[in-house]
């Protein structure tokens, strides 16, 4: 599903013919959220936001686990939905007063995520190297459009693509086969690039070369393939095209 008129899709003679990002946490920065939540509440944002992070989370995976119809889970709510549900939890978790205007303004400032500081060069190199380009989410398409736009990647995207068109969130492999359904290509022109080992993993078992971005330096899963390649930021990418 393309949420922007984008850059026509390029067909080249590279091994990879698109490089296609997970969105939050890999192109944008989830925790950047802690700093705001100090500004509200006398705790750690950090863990705050990684409370946040983890809720939300496994909220896509029980709405999906818990009905994976081909056609979409009936328990599936908007990522938008569930960020919000995931915010609400933790204050009540941590007992923390949410009032209107700290949740308004806590949502308000997930939808304009900051991106990494190489996000921006990395998808202009990849352009300038006419690979095609996408975006694959379990975010919203309003979510996707204002992030994108706030951050000025919108014309080196070729596509962005949200999992609402199957209603079920990425682990499954009907989000994954979006990008074949988008591009014409096969798996094994496509690098799939994610800063979520979880997400890493199953695009590995999908099928698709995988780039995992490991800021953090944290150990691989014990489960399933390892990534065919690793790195501290997504210019390393840039290595294995």
């Amino acid at each position: 599903m393309a949420l922007f008129s984008t850059p026509e899709i390029l067909i080249n003679t590279k091994m990879y013919k698109l490089v296609a990002f997970d969105a939050y946490g890999t192109l944008f920065d989830v925790f950047s959220m802690g700093q705001l939540v100090e500004n509200f509440y006398a705790v750690n944002g950090q863990a705050f936001a990684l409370m946040w992070r983890d809720r939300q989370i496994e909220y896509t995976r029980l709405t999906t686990m818990s009905d994976p119809n081909p056609h979409g889970s009936k328990y599936y709510l908007p990522f938008w939905e569930i960020t919000l549900r995931s915010l609400r939890y933790v204050c009540k978790r941590l007992n923390l007063e949410l009032t209107n205007e700290i949740e308004v303004s806590l949502m308000h400032h997930y939808e304009q995520l900051a991106s990494f500081e190489d996000s921006l060069s990395v998808l202009k190199v990849l352009g300038e190297k006419s690979i095609n380009t996408a975006i694959l989410s379990n975010g919203s398409s309003d979510m996707l459009a204002t992030v994108v736009e706030s951050n000025g990647l919108k014309p080196y995207l070729n596509k962005v693509i949200t999992v609402e068109e199957v209603r079920l969130f990425k682990t499954a492999p009907q989000a994954y086969a979006l990008l074949l359904q988008e591009f014409p290509f096969q798996k094994k022109e496509v690098l799939f690039v994610s800063s979520n080992a979880w997400d890493a993993l199953a695009a590995k078992w999908f099928g698709f070369d995988v780039f995992w971005v490991n800021r953090m330096g944290h150990p691989f899963e014990e489960i399933g393939e390892r990534p065919t390649y690793e790195g501290k930021s997504l210019t390393e990418v840039l290595s294995v095209i």
